[in-house]
């Protein structure tokens, strides 16, 4: 991730509606805009963890499902997560325009390639959605790990031995981690 300048969140919504910002990522954290660089590899393992959720909800007609396209408004700041889902019952429908008005109950980040910065941001970004009732995948390709975060609990750290679970969110979607990383 890249940061760019600081602003003030109405003009973030603003300046992120522009039309030359339409193919752009960004976010909005602690203040910053922050531009989030395309990553094929990071793309690949968020697009593992979106088809196993995909094959999940479908048919069980639970909720939305969205891609770093998606963004969100968390704690007063805008986030596009690499994942995430909204239940139906607390969002019918997703906006058409602009950053969802309600956080996700699950949001995945994939850290790739990890940096100061990036940990950083992930650390302001966990925060707040904790804060906003949102369980936290954040997944760490380089050491094949995935940190899962529960509002209220401990945080639990994955390896390639462990299994992430929808836990209340998604009760009964499992994903093994070492299935995120097969090569």
């Amino acid at each position: 991730m890249v940061s760019q300048t600081k602003l003030a969140i109405e003009e973030f919504d603003r300046f992120a509606l522009l039309p030359e910002n339409a193919d752009k990522i960004l976010e909005y954290i602690g203040g910053e805009v922050v531009e989030v660089p395309s990553n094929p590899y990071a793309s690949k393992i968020s697009g593992i963890i979106s088809g196993e959720l995909y094959i999940f909800l479908k048919g069980r007609n639970l909720g939305h499902l969205t891609g770093e396209a998606g963004g969100y408004r968390v704690s007063g700041e805008r986030y596009a997560p690499d994942v995430a889902f909204i239940a139906y019952d607390r969002q019918p429908e997703l906006v058409i325009e602009g950053y969802n008005p309600n956080p996700p109950d699950l949001a995945v980040e994939v850290d790739f390639p990890s940096t100061y910065q990036s940990q950083k941001e992930l650390r302001t970004k966990v925060v707040n959605y904790l804060a906003a009732g949102t369980m936290v995948w954040v997944v760490l390709p380089e050491t094949k790990q995935v940190e899962v975060y529960v509002p209220g609990q401990p945080m639990k750290l994955l390896g390639l031995d462990g299994t992430l679970d929808g836990g209340n969110v998604l009760p009964g979607f499992t994903l093994a981690v070492k299935d995120i990383f097969a090569e």
